[in-house]
């Protein structure tokens, strides 16, 4: 029996058309590593084509590795001369041997992004570049964007003429490129850039590739970038053998570079392309199936194919919307242990996928309540995330300024230019003292080593007793939102502008909600007992080392990977969608996010719960959202709508900070100096009004509760839903 016999008709076909330009269309679930690796068989096997003559080209140093496994394991003799790569490393190996055409020496060095991150910082203080307006990761983030789309220094430069903050981020590149090249050094995007000019400027050492690599197959086609897209298709032209492989509906990466036009348009740049639509699902029942193609099919810019699947109808998708976070978390920690418990499958056979990382503080509380063994994949513990450490370590130091690791942790955060020397000195003093090292701070003055060093010091004392003395009239989440406000640490993420610092940002917003939770729900709520809890759910150390967890991760970590049991949490408009996508003016947002969705449900084998809550805590602040749009896209059939659970009633209305807060509220208000709330003498707007806010655009007025501080409005917003906020706050004007 043939290797090719146990494959279907269409696979077969895939593997079987070697000549000309090739797109493969593989929908989630339906083998396409398998028809990658067959063909590769099928070409050295059947069509005697030589194994150095492949080139096989994938994204990670991973998928890579697999498939090279699977091509030795296929193919009897010559395996090894098959080029099973990555982008990048191929573009090494192609560089190594030639980059001397373009000025360099082969032995150039490829910096990551701490030796960018360096080199940036560098050039900034040269250029006098503000690097509060313009932080370094920013300006890498637009020179990496720009490389994505080979557009070099010269040009962008060009292209910048009469914007003069531009010309400031030109300058900067022009000279991060200047600098590369004296060291003799390139970035990962150069690599690809560098390889593209390489072929442009010396047809020679292109055409000895094309010949080298007359059969050219690129997976995850769909993830491709201009510059990838423009290496492919400068190796391929003279043969034009090129086999692409991907799914236009499972293109999710947008924010770093991805361009789904590639796949869109692969025919009309390659017009006598031939496309096989792989749409038979190995992985999934027909129930999810028909879910996720009703969801996809909304979207405009897709090729038209249908998964389908062989296997049998299986359960209904579980449905189950609650009145707040706490809890659908609670639900899943408690469903998943009565499967567990039950006999059907494994915690490994289960996955929580959620939209941000911040999502999964909640479900690490419950699951560590429950006894629940997780990991999380592509990030790490939301209580060991370098934001979250350093706010931390802020209240820590408010509290207990005695905590050596939390102080020292802080000094510099942010930067106060406070050197090495100097804190080895402070350490000295206070050894000499036996002190803290806070108190050392302090009594800095008092050492005659430090100089003129005492002034840098002298505004972070001032800022931990000013807020030590406001600790006695704040509340736990006020607090800490005077920790960011003083520090300035938001609004650096913010100017940043990067994914990362746009998760960061979401992390210190559920911190936020953590700890106005607590201001809640805790009978003599004081900063001391924050901290107490937050370091009793944070200690996951002692958790036993196996392999049977629950994972836990983001749906773009999720792409690839496969679960019997999967959970979709938080699937709620502002939250999946988001909201910047929801008010994007680029209907393609919306488009990559139900992408992102439809990923999401192809994870499931077996069985899909989908949960949201009417109410979410954002930033301290309780938000109201309307139950995800792609939820509406999946037919009722196919869906079991469990009830709502409704809060568990509290015997009698015990003093909790809570109830205080609301008494507070009420009451005429004590306004401390640094925290003033000027209340209105009169609202210009009232109840049945329609208002317009700066962020949730326009909405109308629902309620209106007059306290002793301020005025309570709760507006339920035509895009946002509805939003509760104080009105000197919330800013909003009449329309």
């Amino acid at each position: 029996m043939s290797i090719y016999d146990s494959m279907n008709e269409r696979q077969r076909e895939a593997v079987f058309h070697t000549e000309g330009p090739l797109l493969i269309l593989a929908g989630a679930g339906s083998g396409k590593t398998r028809v990658l690796t067959h063909r590769i068989a099928y070409l050295i096997e059947e069509k005697g084509v030589n194994p150095w003559n492949i080139l096989a080209i994938t994204f990670t140093n991973k998928a890579a590795g697999e498939m090279r496994e699977r091509v030795d394991r296929l193919v009897a003799f010559g395996a090894e001369s098959v080029w099973v790569s990555t982008f990048h490393s191929a573009c090494v190996r192609i560089l190594r041997r030639h980059i001397d055409r373009l000025g360099y020496d082969s032995k150039f060095t490829i910096y990551d992004s701490d030796d960018q991150k360096t080199l940036m910082k560098d050039i900034c203080k040269r250029l006098q570049i503000d690097t509060k307006q313009w932080k370094e990761k920013t300006l890498l983030g637009i020179i990496s964007s720009a490389k994505n789309e080979l557009i070099g220094a010269q040009e962008y430069e060009m292209n910048t003429m009469g914007d003069f903050s531009k010309r400031k981020i030109a300058e900067a590149y022009k000279e991060y490129q200047r600098q590369l090249r004296t060291n003799n050094a390139l970035d990962f995007d150069d690599l690809i850039m560098k390889t593209v000019e390489l072929f442009k400027l010396n047809p020679d050492v292109l055409e000895a590739y094309q010949e080298r690599f007359k059969y050219i197959m690129v997976d995850e086609y769909q993830d491709t970038n201009t510059a990838q897209f423009k290496l492919i298709s400068l190796l391929a032209s003279k043969y034009q053998n090129l086999c692409v492989v991907g799914d236009d509906d499972q293109s999710i990466y947008k924010f770093r570079g991805a361009n789904i036009r590639n796949i869109l348009n692969f025919e009309d740049v390659f017009p006598s392309a031939r496309v096989v639509k792989l749409e038979q699902n190995y992985r999934s029942t027909k129930t999810i199936l028909d879910a996720a193609n009703h969801v996809i099919r909304n979207n405009l810019e897709r090729k038209n194919k249908t998964l389908w699947t062989a296997n049998d109808g299986g359960a209904p998708i579980i449905f189950q919307n609650f009145m707040t976070a706490y809890e659908e978390a609670e639900y899943i920690a408690e469903d998943l242990a009565k499967r567990v418990a039950a006999g059907d499958g494994n915690y490994s056979d289960c996955a929580i996928l959620y939209r941000t990382n911040a999502q999964s503080r909640l479900l690490e509380e419950k699951f560590l309540l429950a006894n629940i063994p997780y990991r999380i994949i592509g990030g790490v513990n939301f209580y060991a995330r370098k934001e979250i450490k350093d706010l931390l370590s802020y209240l820590k130091t408010v509290d207990n300024a005695r905590d050596d690791l939390a102080v020292r942790r802080i000094i510099n955060v942010p930067r106060r230019g406070i050197g090495a020397a100097t804190l080895a000195k402070v350490q000295d003093f206070a050894v000499e003292n036996e002190i803290s090292f806070y108190n050392a701070l302090r009594a800095a003055e008092e050492i005659p080593a430090l100089g003129r060093s005492v002034a840098k010091l002298k505004p972070f004392v001032t800022l931990i007793q000013t807020l030590r003395a406001q600790q006695e009239y704040f509340s736990v989440a006020e607090l800490l939102k005077e920790v960011i406000d003083r520090t300035d640490y938001v609004k650096e993420l913010e100017d940043e502008n990067t994914e990362e610092s746009r998760a960061r940002i979401e992390n210190i917003d559920e911190l936020i909600s953590k700890a106005a939770s607590y201001d809640e729900e805790a009978e003599n709520p004081t900063l001391s007992g924050f901290l107490e809890e937050v370091a009793l759910v944070a200690d996951i150390d002692n958790l036993e080392e196996n392999n049977d967890r629950v994972v836990l991760m983001t749906l773009h970590s999720a792409k690839g990977l496969e679960f019997p049991n999967v959970y979709l949490a938080g699937m709620e408009d502002g939250i999946f969608p988001s909201y910047m996508t929801i008010v994007s003016e680029d209907p393609t947002d919306l488009e990559e996010e139900r992408r992102l969705c439809y990923v999401g449900i192809t994870r499931a084998m077996r069985q899909l719960t989908i949960t949201s809550a009417r109410s979410r805590m954002i930033r301290g602040e309780t938000q109201y959202n309307k139950v995800s749009r792609f939820i509406q896209e999946i037919p009722r059939e196919l869906v079991q709508v469990g009830s709502m659970i409704k809060p568990k009633v509290q015997e009698l209305p015990k003093q909790t900070a809570y109830i205080q807060a609301k008494q507070a509220f009420q009451a005429k208000a004590f306004e401390p100096k640094q925290y003033k709330v000027t209340k209105a003498d009169k609202l210009e707007y009232g109840v049945g009004d329609r208002v317009k806010h700066i962020k949730f655009g326009a909405g109308t007025v629902e309620n209106i509760v007059e306290g002793g501080k301020d005025y309570e409005v709760t507006v339920n917003f035509d895009r946002a839903g509805v939003k509760k906020m104080f009105a000197a706050f919330a800013k909003l004007k009449r329309e």
